[in-house]
């Protein structure tokens, strides 16, 4: 029994590093793609509309799919699809097919993203105690392989398509050998429906209360994402145009963001097992509300960069929270729960840059973040949903775990 979940956990793990390098991969990567196939910034923007628009499609498909055929089904073949879909903007000889392949990338993606989540979810049950932040953690040690492997294959002359074959092919092989691991079973069936459920709908929350919980997590999550992209495409230029740091300096700031979450991820599962995943969103998100005033309101760079950090901090522990809440909402739609958690929370990491980005018409810079500080506090203030939407499972409700394998 311990031995495998332990197994399981390990095989989550794996498939979060898992996506975090296939998209890592194509990250690195979009500079010589966009050389290859001959388009302008605004071009490229368009496309990457693209992906997400494909990632969010297969959000949506891969809920439903989980909850009908089971983790051990869906994140495997996710994977597949995504480490095979990799070389494809590699090969694009022009727009329209590079439009094409981020669509079936995105899509995969997507479905891994989902699938894995609500994998973690059961995991996360069966130990019966918070592990889902560090889940959440391993996702950026894929994107510093992905840039390791690619400084790697550039050295040696290797060309983005080759190097993104043979990152995908390892990806490939690494989805497939830890399908083995992971925990078979418990999927609802595709025709049971929760009772109070409407026809039709077998993966809807059992009342209305639990749908009424999971669009306020929905909502919660566009929030926090909407934060978490904000600070991905703004927080170098903010100490760049803002505060008049150099190039070299400004850089580090979205490195000490991103610093600073993967360590509140690595420590926000014990935070959460002491203090509860209310006391993580609640004061996780009024850190991050504190953060970025900070950096908005700072003629300083130095207080900036711990405004950018103590953001990230805040941050952390929120996202993986909302998505292990949706997925004990109600464990026969853990899937779909989490892809529109999930799902909501992904169109808001999209909207983010744009929404400040249209914010600097009216405003500065560093007066539009203050609309992050407005929804870090709103967070916070709502943070007691997750007291009734979330209900960790102890040792006598722990997901069984047969010891032979088999599909579900």
């Amino acid at each position: 029994m311990e031995h495998r979940l332990r197994a399981a956990r390990v095989a989550t793990y794996v498939y979060f590093v898992l996506c975090g390098t296939l998209m890592g991969a194509w990250v690195v990567h979009i500079p010589a793609v966009e050389s290859r196939v001959g388009i302008g910034h605004a071009a490229l923007g368009g496309l990457l509309v693209l992906l997400g628009l494909g990632a969010f499609a297969g959000m949506r498909a891969a809920g439903s799919l989980t909850d009908r055929l089971g983790a051990r089904t869906v994140v495997p073949a996710s994977g597949a699809l995504c480490a095979a879909s990799l070389v494809l903007p590699g090969l694009a000889p022009d727009p329209w097919t590079l439009a094409g392949a981020l669509l079936v990338f995105g899509f995969a993606n997507g479905c891994l993203d989902v699938g894995m989540n609500a994998h973690a979810v059961r995991v996360e049950q069966a130990y019966g105690r918070p592990v889902m932040s560090g889940f959440h953690a391993t996702f950026s040690v894929g994107g510093v392989i992905a840039a390791g492997a690619a400084a790697a294959a550039a050295a040696t002359g290797l060309g983005p398509a080759a190097t993104l074959a043979l990152l995908g092919a390892a990806g490939l092989a690494v989805a497939l050998l830890a399908a083995r691991s992971l925990l078979p079973g418990t999927a609802a069936p595709a025709d049971a429906a929760p009772a109070d459920a409407p026809s039709g709908a077998p993966d809807a929350p059992a009342d209305g209360g639990a749908r009424r919980r999971i669009r306020v997590l929905a909502v919660l999550a566009l929030m926090v994402m909407l934060s978490e992209g904000a600070a991905n495409d703004w927080s170098a230029l903010h100490l760049k145009d803002v505060l008049g740091a150099p190039a070299s300096t400004a850089a580090f700031a979205y490195g000490t963001y991103a610093a600073a979450m993967t360590v509140g991820r690595l420590l926000a599962d014990r935070f959460a097992a002491r203090h509860g995943a209310v006391a993580v969103l609640r004061y996780g998100a009024a850190t991050a509300a504190l953060g970025i005033t900070v950096a908005a309101l700072t003629p300083w760079v130095w207080a900036a960069f711990l405004g950018w950090a103590l953001f990230g901090l805040g941050l952390s522990g929120c996202v993986p929270q909302l998505f292990s809440a949706a997925g004990h909402a109600d464990p026969a739609a853990a899937g779909a729960n989490v892809s529109r958690v999930a799902g909501l929370g992904y169109l808001g990491m999209l909207a983010g840059p744009a929404v400040i980005g249209w914010l600097t018409h009216l405003t500065a810079l560093n007066h539009a973040f203050l609309l992050l500080t407005l929804l870090c506090g709103t967070a916070a203030g709502s943070a007691g949903v997750l007291r009734a939407a979330a209900r960790p499972a102890t040792t006598t409700d722990r997901v069984p775990a047969p010891a032979g394998g088999g599909t579900p």
